[in-house]
């Protein structure tokens, strides 16, 4: 989940973090770090969470009847 209480540490969704390239994070307080990387200054920012993908509608066995109330 998105806004779960119990997130892994990871460098790449870190208040501190920038992402620079590929696999590295400019970190405010420990420097250039690795997008796995994680430390005791850790605070969680939710909007740099990618969610995972839900996958796709199968439309094809979906009818008219479907829809109507």
């Amino acid at each position: 989940m998105l806004f779960n209480k119990k997130i892994e540490p990871s460098c790449s969704y870190c208040v501190f973090g920038v992402n620079i390239g590929q696999n590295e994070i400019a970190c405010k307080k420990r420097g250039i770090m690795s997008v796995e990387g994680d430390c005791n200054a850790f605070a969680y920012e939710p909007t740099k969470r990618e969610p995972e993908f839900a996958g796709n509608l199968n439309t094809k066995s979906l009818s008219k009847e479907d829809f109507i109330i």
